[in-house]
């Protein structure tokens, strides 16, 4: 902290440490996508919607957590995350859906065909 205390950015914004832009960070995100191989535009949004979705609420971190670690004053805000979550969760489903219902399929159709043959058999 003592390094920073009378740096020009940390002192005209009356912060501990000095703060960089939303721009600057962009430009490092740019950088480090580049460097490891990212393809997709890494911007400071896509990080503070990663932090709230990926790292907090899909790791269970309560909802008014996350709201106060991301600067909100409502919840509402917050809330916006979870529901993108939310439907994340609702297009995982029917994917998983969609591998399982052949198999359901024919189970039902051996069901079908095994209470139909049992039929046949007492009449």
């Amino acid at each position: 902290m003592n390094k920073y205390k009378d740096h020009p950015r940390s002192v005209s914004l009356g912060k501990i440490f000095p703060t960089i832009t939303n721009q600057k960070t962009n430009v490092y995100l740019k950088e480090i996508a580049k460097i490891v191989g990212i393809k997709k535009k890494l911007t400071f949004g896509v990080a503070r919607h990663t932090f709230a979705t990926t790292i907090t609420l899909a790791n269970n971190v309560p909802i008014e957590t996350v709201s106060k670690m991301m600067g909100h004053t409502k919840i509402a805000t917050t809330q916006i995350y979870a529901r993108v979550l939310l439907k994340k969760i609702s297009e995982d489903m029917h994917v998983l859906r969609e591998k399982l219902e052949p198999d359901a399929a024919k189970r039902k159709a051996n069901r079908k065909a095994n209470t139909n043959s049992h039929l046949k058999r007492v009449s």
